[in-house]
């Protein structure tokens, strides 16, 4: 969330600044209502101080009766006038800060101008894809051959984009998982967390999924009729965990993990990404969340990179890294990279993480603050996925694939699976 002065400033940076991403702010209307909210305050205060006045020549002696009753009918009116002037407050308060709550972080000035149409900035890349004397398969019917993804049951189940893994599979995604969290924390600094799947409205709205992205989320509700919302990534509630806190500037940077399901509805979303795992309503990932202050953040975003980085590498998939421009960017961030990964079904890169520098934006949103001195500030919060478990699973399958059907474990993941192939007919050894 902004503060409406700096949208306001003389010097139209914040619209400009907004543009870059698409977004057109409206100067008129927000000006009103800061405007309006101002002069209701301006009248509940110079009321107040009116009243107070009446209210000490009251309490004092050699009041007359009939100048007791005036001033008693004064503070009567003067009282209802208040009342008045803060209720006018308390509307344009919510509305502004509802108009607030909708308007994107803007993008860093380093960030390439754009629009996903534009071509990709890419970054570098590293390793090679692989080379097969065969026609690949995608991963779908890799998964389907070997018996360790059952799609058909999955929809019996839950319908479609949902996934079902058997055995392998199975066995695969649990190691995954335990591999991500333990170079995240035993090489990467990281403290793991086991968080709710469940959270509420403010806790949504302060990493900026609500209000503006609704439609996007799972609803719940309990304890008479409160929501409980199903959360799409872990970065919300690991953000949250710090809401309406001031924490110690020594204790920054805060690097959180945490692996969770997510939910998702992708409204809106068609095409080939709906068959199989790159584009499900449910799925697993391991989350990454940094806190620093707002002058470390450009070497604590590169450092988060090279730790999403650091997992494909282990892992020997080959990927890129795209830096998002301004039109392309999320809601809450201010710069994103991406790694994508090959695949060869397709003969293309594939977005696999995104890791994200959203500033002090959705600091202010959940009321974080950090103790500098004498002073405050908000800090700035990243996040990025390191990485999700389904997709992963796709780019092992699909690179790793053997002319037989049968699939390649890799050896970083040796250790936690119990097994080095899995055979094309699901059989591991």
């Amino acid at each position: 969330m902004h503060d409406p002065h700096t949208l306001l400033a003389p010097d139209n940076a914040a619209q400009q600044r907004l543009a870059r991403k698409g977004y057109a702010l409206d100067r008129t209307a927000l000006s009103a209502l800061v405007r309006g909210r101002a002069e209701a305050i301006a009248t509940r205060d110079s009321l107040r101080a009116e009243l107070n006045t009446i209210s000490r020549r009251l309490r004092g002696s050699g009041t007359d009766e009939d100048s007791r009753r005036a001033g008693v009918e004064a503070a009567r009116e003067l009282k209802e006038r208040i009342r008045k002037a803060e209720h006018t407050q308390r509307t344009l308060d919510a509305e502004l800060k509802d108009v607030l709550l909708g308007i994107p972080n803007t993008p860093l000035d380093e960030v390439p101008d754009g629009t996903p149409d534009d071509p990709v900035v890419e970054v570098r890349r590293w390793g090679q894809p692989p080379r097969f004397d065969f026609t690949p398969r995608d991963h779908v019917e890799l998964g389907t051959t070997t018996g360790i993804l059952d799609l058909e049951r999955a929809g019996k189940l839950s319908g479609t984009r949902f996934a079902v893994t058997v055995r392998a599979g199975a066995r695969l995604e649990r190691a995954l998982a335990s591999f991500l969290l333990d170079l995240h924390t035993g090489e990467h600094g990281y403290h793991e967390y086991s968080v709710p799947h469940l959270v509420t409205r403010e806790t949504m709205t302060g990493t900026g999924q609500l209000p503006k992205f609704e439609a996007d989320l799972f609803r719940t509700q309990v304890d008479e009729g409160r929501d409980l919302y199903l959360i799409p990534t872990a970065e919300v509630p690991l953000v949250n965990l710090f809401r309406g806190e001031t924490l110690p500037a020594a204790d920054l940077p805060l690097a959180l993990t945490a692996h969770t399901a997510c939910f998702r509805s992708e409204a809106g979303s068609y095409g080939r990404d709906t068959r199989g795992l790159i584009r499900l309503h449910q799925f697993a990932k391991v989350e990454l969340v940094r806190l620093c202050t707002q002058q470390d953040a450009a070497d604590q975003l590169q450092l988060m990179l090279s730790h999403a980085e650091e997992c494909l590498k282990r892992l020997g998939l080959h990927y890129r890294v795209i830096e998002l421009r301004a039109g392309d960017l999320g809601f809450s961030a201010r710069r994103t990279y991406d790694l994508e990964v090959w695949l060869p079904s397709q003969d293309t890169f594939r977005e696999i993480s995104s890791v994200s520098d959203c500033g002090p934006f959705q600091a202010r949103r959940a009321g974080i603050q950090v103790r500098q001195g004498s002073g405050r500030e908000y800090p700035a919060t990243l996040n990025g996925s390191g990485l999700p478990i389904g997709r992963t699973m796709v780019a092992i399958l699909e690179q790793y694939q053997q002319a037989d059907g049968s699939v390649i474990v890799p050896p970083a993941l040796v250790p936690y699976a119990g097994f080095s192939r899995i055979g094309p007919d699901g059989a591991c050894d």
